[in-house]
């Protein structure tokens, strides 16, 4: 199903996306796989709703940057065997985001390759002297990390004690021969490969900088994940991922959607609006019966009303073309850990098949069970703003009601749109010194190429790193774009592109439900009435928590 999505010819680049239009929250997250910031960071990142946690491991020399740990949480909860399900990512691809960490994760191994051939040369060969000086780095770690600031000092102080007195051994040391200068190495050697290690660890940081940057410019080459070519029929790992990314897709496209209560409908966003058209179905002639019809004749007409949404009788430009779809509504507890999507006859690829949809509408409004809505979806601000319009017809004994329901998925975290920035340092000039310059640092620091020298020959198996660094864990139910999106209603243009499309949303199934209401000999005054009512109400809409019911 998803093999039309990317080329899985041998070495070929994965296009950035899928559909055209949504790149800005796609790129966002995706930059996120090559950022060197501290983990701890993406907690900032967290909304109201949806809280990330970040686990301290055994020691602290270990712990990942928020690349790393991204990278790693978003492939084990997006490809891993025996995952849960998803929360569709809309206004964005989800699977771009997941080829970028396998491709962010591919060049950190290829470092790790480098560096753990450094470590075997120049650290276990002269094992003791790594374990001294890493022994050293790591109490100077844990005491910088300290809220007292003397302890700081007193682990900078500390790692300067060392190094001197590595030079007074070098010099005065008692013994000759094999042994003396064994024990010279253990001390010169591991920092020696320090500063190989320090050579690899800039270039791959400045590559990784370099994409994170064009990512957020707009611009960057595609993912290159060669790892999801099989090579033969029998390359079980590549297959695995390859399957692992159409499921992916797979989801992302399924017409299922989870109601979390206070929530709102995950990956929608909460509901902010609700309006309700409720009358009595009267024969229009006395004497008569209504003609038989069902709530699906009336959801049908007004899916090919919506359909022409970007029509207006005015050349000025207006609503983009509209994504309408139906929509199979779950409910969920508001405190659910886990969602899981419907199976059997009825399903196929993820998505409910269309005589099932029909049965759901016409049959399944009152009581348990999944809902069906008609949904109406705008993609804008290069896919930082969702609008979801959700329509619902229920016949309940002789009364009709037609319910429109809008949901706002605002933009990603402002986080994952800044750019990085250079390590720079203001010193005064050697001869006016009353001027001030600034000076470039090199981007990876010398505590930072000790953490990754060290983290370097574990990386092949990462539950060790896992266990000795610790992880991110991803808010659940999980999905990309609902656990990191802040509210539009800040975003002044935002929040009046949500309210401008409730009107005429709310015009268009009114106008197509009455229409089918009359055409089966219903008399339709009352209900023109009340809409005539509903519309000068809507006129000026103002978002509320519509799902917190003061009861």
């Amino acid at each position: 199903m998803a093999d039309d999505v990317f080329d899985f010819s041998p070495g070929a680049q994965v296009p950035l996306l899928g559909s055209a239009g949504q790149t800005a929250a796609t790129h966002a997250l995706a930059s996120a796989a090559y950022r060197d910031s501290p983990v701890e960071e993406i907690l900032k990142a967290d909304n109201e709703w949806h809280k990330s946690t970040v686990s301290k491991g055994k020691f602290s020399l270990f712990e990942p940057n928020l690349g790393e740990a991204f990278s790693r949480a978003v492939q084990l909860r997006m490809l891993g065997g025996g995952r849960n399900a998803l929360i569709q990512s809309f206004g964005m691809e989800p699977q771009t985001v997941v080829e970028h960490a396998l491709a962010a994760t591919r060049i950190r191994k290829e470092r790790d390759s480098k560096l753990t051939a450094v470590t075997v040369v120049f650290g276990v060969l002269f094992l003791p002297g790594l374990l001294l000086w890493l022994g050293v780095f790591q109490l100077r770690r844990t005491l910088a990390g300290a809220k007292d600031k003397r302890a700081g000092m007193v682990g900078g102080a500390l790692l300067l004690a060392v190094a001197v007195l590595a030079v007074i051994v070098l010099v005065a040391l008692p013994f000759n021969g094999i042994l003396g200068w064994y024990l010279r190495g253990m001390i010169i050697a591991p920092v020696a490969g320090w500063l190989v290690a320090r050579r690899i660890c800039e270039a791959t940081a400045k590559d990784l900088r370099t994409r994170w940057d064009d990512l957020l410019s707009g611009g960057g080459v595609g993912a290159k994940i060669p790892e999801a070519v099989p090579g033969n029929p029998g390359d079980a790992t590549r297959e695995a991922l390859r399957q692992g990314l159409q499921k992916l897709t797979a989801e992302q496209r399924s017409n299922v959607v989870f109601y979390a209560g206070p929530k709102g409908i995950l990956g929608m966003g909460t509901r902010w609006g609700s309006w309700q058209l409720a009358e009595a179905l009267v024969p229009k002639d006395a004497g008569k019966e209504i003609h038989q019809f069902r709530a699906y004749d009336v959801i049908r007409a007004i899916h090919d009303q919506m359909k022409l949404l970007e029509r207006g009788p005015l050349n000025s430009g207006g609503f983009p073309t509209p994504s309408v779809k139906h929509w199979i509504v779950s409910p969920v507890g508001e405190g659910a850990g886990s969602v899981s999507r419907p199976e059997g006859q009825d399903v196929e690829a993820f998505q409910v098949k269309s005589h099932e949809i029909q049965r759901i509408c016409n049959h399944q409004q009152f009581g348990s069970g999944n809902r069906h809505y008609l949904g109406v979806q705008f993609t804008l601000w290069d896919g930082q703003l969702v609008i979801t319009m959700m329509i619902t017809v229920t016949v309940l004994h002789e009364t009709l009601r037609i319910e429109v329901t809008g949901h706002a998925l605002g933009p990603v975290h402002s986080l994952f749109t800044t750019k990085s920035s250079p390590k720079t340092v203001t010193v005064a000039k050697t001869v006016r010194f009353w001027e001030t310059t600034s000076r470039t640092l090199p981007l990876v620091e010398p505590r930072e190429v000790v953490r990754l020298a060290v983290r370097a020959p574990l990386s092949w198996y990462p539950p060790v790193l896992d266990f000795l660094g610790g992880k991110l864990s991803l808010p659940e139910p999980f999905g990309l774009r609902h656990a990191w999106a802040d509210q539009p209603w800040r975003h002044r243009f935002m929040a009046d592109d949500a309210m401008r499309a409730a009107t005429p949303v709310l015009r268009v199934a009114h106008n197509a439900a009455m229409r089918v209401l009359e055409e089966h000999g219903v008399d339709i005054e009352r209900f023109s009435s009340r809409a005539s009512s509903l519309l000068g109400a809507v006129q000026d809409p103002s978002p509320k928590k519509v799902d917190a019911y003061d009861a």
